[in-house]
């Protein structure tokens, strides 16, 4: 019996080394992104076929939108591939709610794809979507306690990612203000019900405005509000410099940009309780993936201070290289939800995979 417990003892010490290991690079050049990225983007694709979300269902509309960012700056061909094989199987359309910011969501890819291919098929169905929805927006409150308003408005925070970038795009690519006076009535909107201005952070949706965390402090969940800050960089990017909402898009995303640098942990991770960090000791890496996103973002064009959120953005790449284990995988993403829970590390969905590849491909853009 002592014996046993003297091998069991070395063999855990062994695994923790094991563990302990940090099988890629967190250096901030082109070559250590491009491992980890390529690792990741061939976890996924190998394993896809396990997800249970359905192919056009947002989650996996936030993973194509990293696909195709990250084929797009890192010449991964398997990452376009990958998208194109979804979009053929089904005639690249939109999921089945004509008005739900989820279900347009993978036109953001789609767009994308038309964009590299320059194949019309690829365009129509989310151009067709988004023009029915802009020309008869939904008079139903924006409330997520109202039973129509729910999922016909953009009630919610993580709605601020799915639909928005496709008007942006769809408003460039065709000059026709409906998509932009569309794409702002409803946005601001959205802002003005759930955008705290005192903590420049957003509430998920109307219900968690009076909820308070362990600490006292006011809900705000990291992913939604990660899904917000990265959203900005989507649309903004999508929209021509002489638009006269840009400046709107730009000030909150500089304004948020500094509760983001606020509420990262010393380890360089972001919490699922952004104000409460300690009621959750692990990272959230859809999180912590969405903010890279957006800080490197920030950097490459300009709009943030190198000086001060240069060190943010290398901290943060450090602490999400550290989940992605040796074959690619990438963890501690909490689970599909609303609202703060845990995750381990071995905790993985696909909006993160998504999240850390538009991560990567702006840190690719950033490296020298």
């Amino acid at each position: 019996m002592y014996m046993k417990k003297i091998l069991f003892l070395f063999l855990a010490v062994i695994g923790c080394g094991l563990h302990a290991q940090q099988p890629f690079s967190s250096g901030m050049n082109k070559e250590d992104i491009t491992k980890v990225c390529n690792a990741v983007a061939e976890w996924q694709i190998n394993h896809q076929g396990e997800v249970r979300h359905h192919p056009l269902d947002w989650t996996n509309g936030a993973l194509y939108r990293g696909m195709t960012e990250w084929g797009k700056v890192s010449g991964n061909k398997s990452c376009y591939d990958f998208v194109r094989a979804i979009g053929e199987k089904y005639n690249w359309n939109m999921w089945d709610r004509v008005y739900h910011a989820d279900d347009i969501c993978v036109g953001q890819a789609f767009i994308e794809m038309y964009r590299k291919f320059d194949d019309r098929r690829m365009l129509q169905p989310v151009l067709e979507r988004a023009y029915y929805v802009a020309s008869h927006p939904s008079k139903a409150l924006l409330q997520k306690t109202d039973a129509i308003g729910t999922t016909e408005r953009w009630s919610w925070a993580d709605a601020l990612f799915m639909a928005p970038p496709v008007y942006a795009a769809l408003y460039t690519m065709t000059g026709d203000k409906i998509y932009l006076d569309y794409l702002d009535s409803e946005y601001k909107a959205c802002v003005d019900s759930l955008y705290d201005a005192e903590e420049h952070l957003f509430y998920r949706d109307n219900k968690r405005i009076p909820v308070r965390e362990k600490n006292g402090s006011k809900q705000f969940w990291g992913r939604g509000n990660g899904w917000v800050f990265a959203g900005l960089p989507l649309v903004i990017d999508n929209l021509p410099l002489d638009c006269p909402s840009r400046n709107y898009y730009m000030r909150l995303f500089v304004d948020m940009a500094e509760a983001v640098r606020n509420t990262q942990c010393k380890d360089g991770d972001w919490r699922t309780s952004l104000l409460d960090p300690g009621a959750y000791t692990m990272p959230e890496n859809s999180c912590s993936a969405f903010m890279c996103f957006g800080i490197a973002w920030g950097l490459r064009n300009g709009y943030l201070p190198q000086r001060t959120y240069k060190p943010v953005l290398e901290k943060g790449w450090q602490s999400l290289v550290k989940a992605v284990h040796a074959d690619g995988k990438f963890g501690y993403i909490q689970p599909v939800g609303a609202a703060p829970k845990a995750a381990g590390f071995d905790a993985t969905d696909v909006y993160g995979v998504g999240a850390l590849l538009l991560a990567g491909s702006e840190l690719y853009k950033l490296a020298k």
